[in-house]
């Protein structure tokens, strides 16, 4: 005989009621699921698309990287420049959502037509 007995006990589960939460959260769920299923399908065929297009890709990254690894002579402190340009126009452009786009932009592209006044002049004959 057992030293240390226990009573036999009839367990029943019980499952708890759902909260408001919970409820709510689940015709959440069945009312976003057309949604979910139509991003799926877009993400399958993004999916197929960079595949195909992974190969065309390749050769511009695979460029953009050796460019980086060998850049020409004063090509990151003309970076950094262009860059701080940046920073200074968002740090200028307070208020209107509008500033905060063409004063950073406006900026940068000065400081980039110093540095390469030749491209900055075929994109102003362009645009």
């Amino acid at each position: 005989l057992s030293l240390y007995s226990s009573p036999a006990h009839e367990t029943k589960y019980v499952e708890d009621p759902q909260t408001q939460l919970e409820e709510g959260v689940s015709r959440l769920r069945h009312v976003m699921e057309p949604y979910t299923a139509w991003c799926q399908m877009l993400r399958l065929t993004f999916d197929a698309r960079a595949s195909v297009s992974s190969a065309l890709c390749s050769d511009f990254f695979s460029e953009g990287c050796e460019f980086l690894q060998n850049p020409p002579a004063g090509f990151y402190p003309r970076l950094g420049v262009i860059g701080f340009a940046g920073i200074v126009g968002l740090f200028l452009a307070r208020g209107s959502k509008i500033k905060k786009l063409v004063y950073p932009a406006g900026l940068m592209g000065v400081g980039a037509s110093m540095y390469y006044p030749q491209q900055a002049v075929a994109i102003a004959k362009v645009s």
